[in-house]
């Protein structure tokens, strides 16, 4: 029979893998809210209002990563106790140069090479997505 620390500390250890798993969900959901948030901005922009699709990439790329810190700040990682004075100048500095490389790749993408727009956003995404996964962990 197992000993009630063996069994307090497996439960334990459960508990914060589900908690983990939880947390990984929220992120994935957000993140996917605030990419669709992103698409959005950029085709209203484009087509709606006739906007260059380089500049339309970058504001909607600002709009998804507000999205995401919001939601993020408040449904993901709630506890990790991180105050905005912290957190802020970070998620600015990741989201500009994400907005900024994102225009630079539609941009490119669509004027030097004559892609479509949003195969150039797609990859985008991919690459920013990237980025921004090693500016956050640094």
């Amino acid at each position: 029979m197992p000993r009630p620390a063996t069994v307090h500390a497996v439960a334990g250890a459960q508990c914060g893998a589900i908690i983990v798993r939880m947390a990984f969900i929220r992120y994935s959901l957000t993140g996917a809210a605030a990419t669709a948030l992103h698409y959005t901005v950029l085709l209203a922009l484009v087509e709606l209002l006739g906007m260059a699709a380089a500049p339309a990439a970058g504001i909607g790329a600002l709009c998804g990563a507000a999205l995401s810190y919001l939601v993020n700040r408040r449904f993901t990682f709630q506890g990790s106790g991180a105050s905005h004075g912290q957190a802020v100048p970070r998620f600015v500095l990741v989201a500009l140069v994400g907005a900024a490389l994102n225009s630079l790749i539609v941009g490119v993408g669509t004027q030097a090479l004559g892609w479509h727009y949003l195969a150039a956003q797609a990859l985008a995404t991919l690459l920013v997505l990237a980025l921004g996964y090693h500016l956050n962990r640094s």
